[in-house]
């Protein structure tokens, strides 16, 4: 069964898009099969594929509204083993049509469900902002990947992020997890780009990925090719940091899979409970449950600092056990 990653940032610009497109190319390139669900309606994860999302008869927007064969709106791409299901202005009026709609916040999932079993991975591009189809995807996703940005405002949002993340698993998706904080556009020349992955690194810990994606000129132009980077240029240095980030996932991935066949392999039959202790390991890669209430101190709602650079601090909930297990 597929993994479904969405790719959220409530900031634009942040590398979002550039991370969904090359991230799947990479991992394609590895073997892998993946699709790419364009919900921007922007549809710049379309075009960066050298997809206009506008004139195909079938999208996102047609799987996400009304019935159709979700199938109809996968196209090919470029890059051998990755498709995507594209999206255009048509669905920027999704929003509202999505409010008065039954199970709206879980209308992609449906859609979702029905091509794990095709793809190994599923890479969700998500708008920037914190609307019905951002909370769609985090509600289809078995994790997040956040990319920041290194620089000063990347640091504003990450407190309504994190609370965005821990609302939809309390009521909507309570498997979500973290998958990881990708540090993007890095600039060596700035200070302040290492003073913000120093703080990132100090608040996140073993949640921020150990490739950092540089500032890139040719990571830029691809897009404008309809080409991700490993088919634009293979050995520019944004190529080889997306590589290094798919092994990353790929990695990750492995031990989620491992630890699940042997949870679902010591689950009792007939009581359906997981036949292994209710715990969980603090900051590392592998989260098998949740504690019971009473087993150890709530960790909700502890609050922390992140010191923005220049020195000020601000106040943001450290993420908890359950929200941000890697």
């Amino acid at each position: 069964m597929g993994r479904v990653i969405a790719i959220a940032s409530q900031k634009g610009g942040v590398g979002k898009t550039t991370t969904t497109i090359n991230l799947g190319a990479c991992l394609a390139e590895g073997g892998q099969k993946v699709l790419i669900v364009d919900v921007d309606p922007q549809g710049n994860a379309s075009s960066g594929l050298g997809i206009n999302g506008n004139d195909q008869r079938f999208g996102v927007y047609e799987a996400l509204i009304g019935p159709i064969d979700v199938n109809q709106a996968i196209l090919p791409t470029p890059m051998k083993g990755l498709s995507i299901m594209t999206s255009g202005q048509r669905l920027s009026g999704a929003e509202v049509e999505l409010v008065g709609m039954m199970a709206r916040e879980t209308r992609l999932r449906a859609v979702i469900t029905s091509l794990r079993e095709d793809y190994d991975f599923i890479l969700v591009d998500c708008p920037p902002s914190l609307g019905l189809l951002t909370i769609n995807a985090l509600t289809a996703a078995d994790s997040v990947l956040i990319p920041l940005q290194c620089e000063y405002l990347a640091l504003e949002g990450l407190t309504q992020l994190i609370s965005a993340i821990r609302l939809v698993q309390d009521h909507l998706n309570s498997s979500l997890r973290i998958e990881g904080v990708l540090l993007t556009m890095f600039d060596v020349r700035l200070n302040l780009a290492q003073q913000v992955v120093d703080e990132a690194r100090k608040f996140f810990s073993d949640r921020v990925y150990k490739t950092v994606i540089p500032r890139s000129v040719r990571l830029g132009e691809a897009p404008s090719f309809g080409k991700p980077i490993v088919l634009y240029d293979a050995h520019s240095s944004g190529a080889e940091r997306y590589r290094e980030l798919a092994q990353e996932v790929l990695s990750h991935a492995g031990v989620i899979r491992a630890v699940t066949a042997s949870v679902e392999a010591a689950a009792p039959v007939e009581s359906g409970k997981v036949g292994v202790p209710q715990t969980g390991t603090v900051n590392s890669e592998v989260y098998v449950d949740q504690p019971e209430y009473g087993d150890q101190p709530d960790e909700v709602g502890q609050a922390d600092s992140l010191t923005r650079p220049g020195g000020s601090e601000e106040c943001i909930e450290r993420p908890s056990a359950e929200v941000s297990k890697h």
